[in-house]
């Protein structure tokens, strides 16, 4: 019993510090945004001329970001975009697979703007919010 809880501590450990932390990218020509502007990005009701990319569903970073960001769980966010849509009053941002996939396609947009996990960044795109 004390051998499984010391496995089943040391595995909760290594999955808290697998993740560093989402942060908001953008265009390296990008600047900064508060908090409040990234949330009306994200649920569509920000600047019209910023194009948003989220990761696709079941992504760890993205359930992150929404209950930091947008204050939303993955099912009250797929209620909201499926409101959305009905109505005719918006569409979901469009999705990318994985962080490497979010880098290129904010790095290639000044308009661009996306999230991923502090421990994937590097030099080809710009934080713009650590939330």
């Amino acid at each position: 019993m004390k051998k499984l809880l010391s496995v089943l501590t040391l595995s909760l450990g290594v999955a808290f510090t697998a993740s560093a932390g989402v942060v908001i990218i953008g265009n390296n020509a990008a600047g900064d945004m508060s908090a409040a502007d990234v949330k009306k990005a994200f649920l569509g009701k920000g600047d019209s001329s910023l194009v948003v990319y989220e990761l696709d569903e079941g992504n760890s970073t993205r359930s992150e970001f929404h209950s930091t960001v947008t204050g939303k769980s993955d099912a009250q966010l797929k209620a909201f975009w499926s409101k959305q849509v009905f109505t005719g009053k918006g569409n979901p941002p469009a999705t990318v697979a994985s962080a490497t996939a979010m880098k290129a396609a904010v790095a290639s947009n000044p308009s661009a703007i996306g999230y991923i996990d502090e421990a994937d960044i590097d030099g080809t795109v710009k934080v713009i919010l650590k939330p």
